[in-house]
């Protein structure tokens, strides 16, 4: 069956006939409605949901999970292959399968290897209709081997040699990330000189005698088992030359000339260049025949290598590093190619069909070497599948024709080449439905009279339902109102009246049946205010109220509330409401403003302000001079056909000396009793001169000025008619538009009667090509302001003449101007249309111009429609949200600003003339890339003990991409406010819980957390805690949640400052003592500071602490230097400034250690653990590297 497509509204008018609605589409766009009453019974095959990806990389210590979801009706059942074969579950005691779902989960962490379920799985979704499948999923777990054993012998050279230390580590899955350090943890400075190649070999261009050391050392991270890998210490010697002799550059990778590199669509394209020579050489980058991408070419590893990110096969060619110093040059040539996996042009959809009704399931995809299409049926190759008449395979095309209710299916579509696969599920599921109509039964819709009234129809069924309506209990008929039918079935009334209530069934019909719901329909009086508040204007200290009187439908409930400046009134006793009024007592300055008085109701609301000014009262009046008394005895003599003299006598003054006067006229003729500035004149001069125009019947007036304002006017002069002349000038604002494709409209701006000159005023008309030579055309026209010339060319330029004329005779020879004809919509949309994404939220588009000819008017710009894809939830809106860039002028591109990260869009460009559009490009899809996170939600700290404190926190509300780790940063504050050093941890994405050990007891610390995604760092968040004395901490009020403080009791005895103080006190007495005593026995003065100095004792010297005096705080971004005096602790720790690169950074301390086969042992802690760890978020076994599983 073949319906025909119907518009989006339709509007009916009053007819006898029952007034009947039909909605028609496309059966083959069928859409099922996500009605929970409608998809409980309603059959429909298998979707795959939710599977694991295609390469799966496992945990080896942690259970193996392998997803597979489906939804359809009656809901399916799973089974699942291993490398091909049935995967028997029931007989693996270590397989289970989540009920309801197709999820395996392998318990292989209480016994078991996970090296014994390697393999490619694929899951199976099956009932009634049909059977989808999944991805093939290849399980592999991840490997981590240890470096292979080796003795290394010394490397000695002289001063300016080149050298490579290679690292060569074990091959892990998947392959670990390589760098450089010493057995300090301290990364090893890199420069143009020295650098780490892609391979993570070291390659310095020449030595240095700085570059003498023991401990280069390479290490190896593998991120999935969280454990980091060394290899054994090489140890370099240079040694100083007398002289060392420059050299030409020469490239230690790559090998000779030239060289190939394959990449594929999508990914990063990585070129390295790496040479030695002296001095060091400088390596540039260029691509033969062609230019660099502008916006995806980066360059990396001090321009030692060079990345085209989101490679296409557009960047294959030959790329050119060139290496550069003072002695000379080398170039290596690099062909790259490009090949692409499969990638979606058309991905086959869902097809939902009536009976005898036909359609297509499309897969088309594009790569390089051109993928192979091959088709499935409910996971069986097509061409071993049970044969189906009503189906035709035509390439990357099924056609069915009058399908059955048997010929439901799922349909697999696999596309694939060398390089990779798709693989797709669409279903095509035959429905023969009776009509069913989802809105609820007796819904009562309220609506405001004179607005649209809604009412609702959902309806579903297959062949899809016409649609009637019809009004009253007895089903009369709809005839005398305009209603609006939407394509959901919902009738629009867009003005209701009184009148229209009442109760509206809506009826669907089909072949298999009929379906009828009622709905109710009440209108409703507008709210209003009958009593507005009025402006005030009142004096300090008095009352002010405000009136406001409601009128409402008696059915609804009003509520009154008064606004003060559109916020709440002052909580103030002085402001009282009532019913109708507010008061405002003992008004002050501050209560100046505009007050509102806002009436709402269930379906609507209305408001009404007023302004209230607070004065100081009136002061006694100071004694004020006025504004002159107007002119009289106004006289005109010496009257010329373009000149008069007009003379006056002043009116008094009134003790203010006048400063002007002005003179207006009036023309009673042409505009009676509208004065019109004439002209100005000291105040010491009482006649003036005044030019005139011809054909006017002038009277004069004059009003005299001081410094206190303007007079009332004088009395009118006698009146004085000017002689007719022909006109001075010719009409302005001449303008040639056509309206219409074949004509050509003249406008003009007339002369008004002042300029006309005299009687009879008409305007001659001429026009002619611009272009040909075709004499003028003209006519004379009346007193009017337009003339239309019909049977022009389209768009076609014109000279164009407006001349005015009385019976007086002609004006001047105008000027011509030129003109168009009209103009028709352009025939050529945009072509060549380019998108390039500059970054997250902005996009670069460019398209070739169209031809001036097809244009056919005036170049407005250029119009481009972009719109974000819908997402399921969203997909059936009535209108795509598209949002309209306008570029004016013969712009070929623009930026599209705003865009959201992270998301897929949609454009079309438009050329734009004076009449309209043009038709639209095709329309172009791109993306747009990751952007950094917002903050983390929230951030608590809870649980703090003597060691330890946990961190909760909640992910980004707007990640705009795909989170990868957490980065959490954090300090001690001593009591006096300085901060230490700064610790670093990167924590997995899937965290939301982190317990923080070995922390100082009675300690306050400062976090700085943010999330991150490829494209960085997002805003942080900081929060300060304190760890406790004992268990048994009190959190102090002034602290907050997530902060506690010591509580444990100090014994004052046994601290080693209360101990020297009392020995400095006693030996204090006792020197006294003895003073005395010499003193009594001799009878002699000694001067006490020497007896002091005699018996000084070096423990009441002033004592230094052995690690010297702390850093100074600084900001996070300044990284100043320690005090003077600081030193490194004697456990190795490494001051934050010498590097920001460090071990340290990654973890609590650098206590960390190595077994001879190079893992690591112990945690990174500065101080030794006193306890085992506890909690999967602070200790993941075997690898004891937590804080290392993010570092870099």
């Amino acid at each position: 069956m073949q319906l025909k497509i119907m518009p989006k509204k339709k509007r009916l008018s009053a007819g006898r006939a029952p007034l009947m609605l039909f909605l028609c589409q496309m059966i083959s766009a069928l859409e099922v409605p996500l009605d929970p009453k409608l998809l409980e019974d309603l059959v429909q095959p298998p979707t795959i949901t939710q599977q694991s990806p295609k390469d799966y990389i496992i945990d080896p210590r942690e259970n193996i999970v392998i997803q597979c979801e489906a939804k359809g009706k009656p809901s399916p059942s799973f089974s699942w292959t291993r490398n091909g074969t049935h995967f028997d579950i029931d007989k693996d005691p270590l397989v289970t399968m989540k009920p309801g779902s197709g999820t395996l989960t392998i318990n292989i962490m209480s016994e078991g290897k996970a090296e014994t379920y390697e393999g490619v799985y694929q899951c199976t979704a099956r009932n009634e209709r049909g059977a989808a499948i999944s991805n093939n999923i290849v399980i592999r777990p991840s490997r981590s081997p240890l470096w292979t054993k080796e003795k290394l012998e010394p490397i000695i050279l002289r001063n300016g040699q080149s050298l490579v230390l290679p690292c060569r580590p074990p091959i892990g899955l998947p392959p670990p990330i390589i760098f450089w350090m010493d057995n300090s943890f301290q990364r090893l400075p890199q420069s143009e000189r020295v650098s780490q190649g892609l391979n993570g070999d070291l390659y310095f261009s020449n030595v240095l005698p700085e570059d003498t050391r023991e401990d280069y050392i390479c290490y190896a991270r593998f991120n999935h088992t969280q454990t980091i890998q060394q290899k054994q210490p090489i140890s370099v010697k240079v040694i100083s030359a007398k002289s060392h002799r420059p050299r030409p550059p020469t490239f230690l990778t790559p090998d000779g000339n030239t060289s190939r590199k394959e990449e594929l669509r999508g990914n990063v394209l990585s070129l390295e260049c790496i040479a030695e020579g002296l001095p060091t050489p400088i390596i540039y980058w260029i691509k033969e025949d062609g230019t660099l991408p502008i916006n995806r070419t980066f360059y990396r590893n001090f321009k030692k290598t060079l990345q085209i990110v989101q490679v296409t096969e557009a960047d294959s060619g030959n790329y050119q590093c060139i290496a550069k110093n003072a002695l000379g040059a080398i170039h290596h040539t690099i062909s790259v190619t490009v090949k692409a996996a499969p990638y979606w042009i058309i991905a086959p959809q869902n097809l939902v069909l009536s009976p005898e009704e036909d359609g297509t399931l499309i897969c088309r995809a594009n790569g390089n070497p051109k993928p192979r299409i091959s088709w499935l049926s409910n996971g069986v190759p097509i061409e071993i599948a049970p044969d189906d008449p009503s189906r035709k395979i035509d390439g990357d095309t099924i056609i069915f024709s009058k399908v059955q209710e048997r010929s439901s299916a799922v349909y697999q579509c696999n596309a694939s080449n060398e390089y990779g696969y798709l693989l797709a599920n669409a279903f095509v599921n035959v429905l023969a439905e009776p009509p069913r109509i989802l809105t609820s039964a007796n819904t009562l819709y309220q609506v405001i009279a004179n607005r649209p009234a809604l009412l609702d129809c959902a309806f579903f069924g297959s062949p899809l339902p016409t649609i009637e309506w019809f009004k009253g209990a007895k089903g009369s008929a709809l005839r005398e109102d305009i209603y609006v039918l939407h394509e959901n079935g919902t009738l629009e009334i867009p003005v209701a009246q009184k009148d229209s209530t009442g109760t509206y069934t809506c009826v669907a019909r089909n072949k298999l049946g009929m379906a009828k719901n009622d709905v109710h329909l009440e209108i409703k009086d507008p709210t209003r205010i009958i009593k507005q508040p009025e402006y005030a204007v009142v004096q300090r200290g008095s009352t002010v109220s405000f009136e406001c009187k409601v009128k409402h439908d008696h059915t609804l409930i009003p509520t009154v509330m008064w606004l003060k400046d559109h916020g709440e009134l002052p909580n103030d006793g002085r402001f009282t409401v009532d019913k109708d009024r507010l008061v405002v007592a003992d008004v002050n300055d501050d209560d100046g403003g505009t007050y509102t008085c806002v009436a709402n109701t269930t379906l609507d609301n209305v408001s009404a302000s007023a302004v209230l000014s607070v004065v100081a009262p009136t002061p006694t009046p100071a004694p004020i001079y006025d504004v002159p008394n107007p002119p009289f005895d106004l006289e005109l003599t010496d009257q010329l056909d373009r000149s008069v003299q007009l003379s006056w006598t002043p009116g008094d003054d009134n003790n203010s000396p006048i400063t002007k006067f002005i003179i207006e006229y009036e023309d009673a003729m042409h505009e009676p009793g509208l004065w019109h500035h004439q002209t100005e004149v000291p105040g010491t001069q009482t006649t003036a001169q005044l030019k005139l125009s011809p054909y006017v019947n002038y009277s004069f007036r004059v009003m005299a000025e001081n410094n206190l304002g303007r007079s009332l006017p004088s009395e009118a002069s006698e009146q004085y008619l000017t002689k007719a002349a022909e006109p001075d000038k010719n009409p302005t604002a001449v303008e040639g538009l056509g309206s219409e494709p074949d004509n050509l409209v003249i406008t003009w701006k007339p002369l008004n009667g002042f300029e006309s000159n005299g009687p009879g005023l008409q305007y001659k008309v001429s026009w002619r090509q611009k272009d040909g030579d075709d004499e003028w055309t003209s006519v004379v026209v009346a007193n009017v302001s337009k003339y239309i010339v019909s049977g022009t060319p389209t768009f076609v330029p014109y000279l164009i003449k407006v001349q005015a004329l009385n019976d007086a005779g002609f004006a001047p020879e105008p000027a011509a101007v030129m003109g168009h004809s009209g103009e028709d919509l352009p025939m050529v949309a945009p072509g060549n249309v380019r998108v390039n994404v500059v970054n997250s939220t902005l996009a670069e588009v460019h398209w070739d111009p169209v031809p001036l000819k097809s244009i056919r008017g005036h170049l407005q710009g250029y119009r481009i429609y972009y719109w974000k894809a819908q997402s399921s939830l969203t997909r059936n809106r009535r209108h795509i949200e598209k949002k309209i860039l306008t570029f004016q002028g013969s712009k070929t591109h623009g930026m599209l600003p705003g865009l959201e990260p992270f998301s897929h869009y949609t454009l079309n460009v438009r050329v734009v003339n004076g009449k309209g559009e043009g038709p639209a490009s095709p329309d172009k899809v791109f993306n747009t890339p990751e952007g950094v996170p917002s903050a983390p939600s929230s951030l608590k700290i809870v649980n703090p003990t003597l060691d330890s404190l946990t961190l909760e926190w909640e992910p980004p509300s707007h990640p705009n991409g795909i989170l990868t780790e957490y980065t959490l940063k954090y300090q001690p504050i001593n009591s006096t406010h300085e901060l230490g050093p700064l610790v670093d941890l990167k924590i997995p994405a899937n965290k939301t819980r982190w317990i923080l050990k070995n922390l100082n007891f009675s300690t306050r610390y400062k976090f700085y957390f943010y999330a991150q995604t490829a494209a960085g760092s997002g805003i942080q968040i900081t929060e300060e805690a304190i760890t406790t004395v004992d268990e048994a901490g009190i959190l102090p009020p002034d602290v907050g949640a997530g902060k506690a403080m010591a509580s444990r009791q100090v014994d004052i005895a046994t601290q080693g400052w209360f101990i020297g103080l009392m020995c400095a006190v006693a030996l204090l007495i006792l020197i006294l003592l003895i003073v005395c005593f010499i003193r009594r026995n001799k009878g002699g003065k000694y001067p006490v500071k020497e007896k002091e100095d005699a018996h000084a004792d070096p423990e009441i010297q002033p004592m230094k602490e052995d690690d010297g005096t702390f850093g100074e705080y600084s900001d996070a971004e300044d990284h100043k230097p320690l005090k003077k005096g600081s030193r490194t602790p004697s456990d190795r720790t490494v001051k934050k400034e010498d590097s920001d690169d460090s071990l340290v950074d990654y973890g609590e301390g650098v206590n960390g250690q190595f077994n001879e086969d190079g893992s690591f042992i112990g945690q990174y802690s500065g101080k030794k653990e006193k306890e085992p760890a506890e909690g999967n978020e602070s200790s993941e076994a075997p690898s004891p590297v937590n804080a290392m599983n993010s570092f870099v």
